[in-house]
């Protein structure tokens, strides 16, 4: 496997990120999130409703994954810069956000375990706010501190706000459009990491059944958002 980015900003970087991303399955089945574990954790982490099937088809940013924000258009994106924290007040997150960027494999980088109450932000691509698609992982869980940072993210639900505060000062709220789960063998890449003509949010962690054998969990866990007005 070549060493490819999962894209970047502008234009050609994304459109080359259904092939290259193909490698982030790696970070997302194996070295995110809870790969480490020694036995199933309990309890297990919530599951969302919605289960995205097996095939994932269509344009990289599908309408009924980003609709406007209460039927009006999305507000302009904010100028670039990086995540300091993300709140999930729901959820009860409050946690630091760590910049990172890929492995020489390709692969994604995702926070260490034993930092597995941090977020990251895939730094090459948008910054939360910024015209695009941020994409910010976090462990679901690790044998050392139990429940992960998004531990909780499958029981988000649609209306649900997530706000990320940025080293401008100027944070960046976020509205929760769906949360999906899709099986690692079918990672939605281009709606994950592809273009967006709008400020767009995507936290990403692991989830479904826990393979005893892979020591990992079998599916992913997305939350789709637009930033609020």
């Amino acid at each position: 496997m070549t060493t490819t980015r999962a894209g970047g900003r502008h234009g050609r970087p994304w459109r080359a990120a259904g092939a290259a991303v193909v490698v982030t399955l790696a970070m997302i089945g194996a070295g995110m999130i809870g790969a480490s574990l020694k036995t199933p954790p309990a309890p297990r982490p919530p599951q969302p409703l919605a289960q995205a099937g097996p095939q994932v088809t269509g344009p990289a940013v599908a309408d009924s994954d980003v609709p406007s924000v209460d039927g009006e258009a999305a507000p302009a994106g904010l100028t670039r810069s990086a995540p300091t924290t993300i709140e999930i007040p729901r959820i009860g997150v409050d946690a630091t956000i760590m910049s990172l960027g890929t492995n020489p494999d390709g692969t994604v980088q995702v926070p260490p375990l034993e930092q597995a109450d941090q977020a990251g932000w895939y730094e090459p691509g948008a910054s939360p706010g910024e015209t695009g698609n941020a994409v910010i992982v976090g462990h679901v869980d690790s044998a050392k501190l139990g429940p992960a940072v998004f531990f909780d993210l499958g029981s988000l639900v649609p209306g649900d706000t997530i706000t990320v505060r940025r080293a401008d000062g100027q944070p960046a709220t976020f509205r929760v459009d769906s949360v999906k789960s899709y099986p690692k063998t079918s990672f939605p890449t281009e709606l994950v990491y592809g273009p967006n003509d709008r400020p767009g949010l995507r936290v990403v962690t692991c989830g479904g059944q826990f393979d005893e054998t892979a020591r990992s969990y079998r599916d992913n866990v997305v939350v789709f958002a637009t930033l609020a007005a």
